[in-house]
């Protein structure tokens, strides 16, 4: 979290990738971190990865999910995450 706040998304990222297990909160960070600072697409990529794994996803991932729809300007791919 420290790293996207500071805007180092690469930084954030490796972190994320070295993690051994990734609960909610920490898919939720980096989902997060790549909606508020632009990265729609990242940032679905990474929500399509989470299911993947296994984990649902809950509110604050819609809201995430929901912004990098917003900043890609995505009306579709908004109502199929909702």
């Amino acid at each position: 979290n420290m790293y996207g706040k500071c805007g180092s998304l690469d930084d954030a990222r490796i972190m994320f990738d070295k993690m051994p297990q990734r609960d909610i909160v920490s898919w939720n960070t980096m989902i997060g971190t790549y909606a508020r600072n632009g990265y729609g697409k990242e940032a679905l990529e990474l929500f399509q990865q989470m299911q993947l794994a296994g984990i649902a996803p809950d509110r604050i991932t819609l809201s995430s999910i929901l912004d990098a729809c917003a900043a890609l300007a995505s009306i579709a791919e908004g109502k199929e995450c909702h």
